[in-house]
């Protein structure tokens, strides 16, 4: 089973595919994975992981970063993501670039709301990504 599980995970990792493009919509956000905090207050080490949906064919892609900073992110972004796209975030400022760079943006506040009244802009498609991710990865380290 471990050998099924590998070769299937190596397959997507090294397999590119391209989202998007003019007229899809691709959200995107980032997440950190680390083990369990239960100590408040501390700082969590872990690993950030930056990915994105497809909405309609639910194609995602994810990728370790070492950091969240714009230029990071937006050289996994274009990798992955076509030009043209409609992509969806959150407000983190490193996404503040993505216009400029060939992509339609809209964005979510989600300290006021997790769907923009205006837009109908919402990211909870891949949020439920990370937490399908997640969720799979507590299993499979039982």
């Amino acid at each position: 089973m471990n050998f099924c599980h590998d070769v299937c995970v190596e397959a997507v990792v090294h397999e590119t595919v391209m989202l998007g493009g003019p007229g899809k919509i691709v959200e995107i956000d980032e997440s950190k994975f680390s083990k369990r905090k239960y100590n408040r207050g501390k700082r969590v080490k872990g690993e950030w992981v930056f990915g994105g949906v497809e909405r309609g064919s639910n194609v995602c892609f994810v990728e370790v970063v070492e950091n969240r900073s714009a230029p990071v992110l937006l050289d996994v972004l274009t990798k992955y993501v076509l030009p043209g796209s409609t992509v969806i975030s959150d407000c983190w400022k490193a996404y503040d670039c993505l216009e400029d760079e060939g992509f339609v943006h809209l964005k979510v506040n989600h300290s006021i709301t997790f769907k923009d009244p205006d837009t109908g802009a919402h990211t909870n498609t891949v949020e439920g990504m990370w937490n399908c991710i997640k969720r799979n990865l507590k299993q499979v380290r039982k």
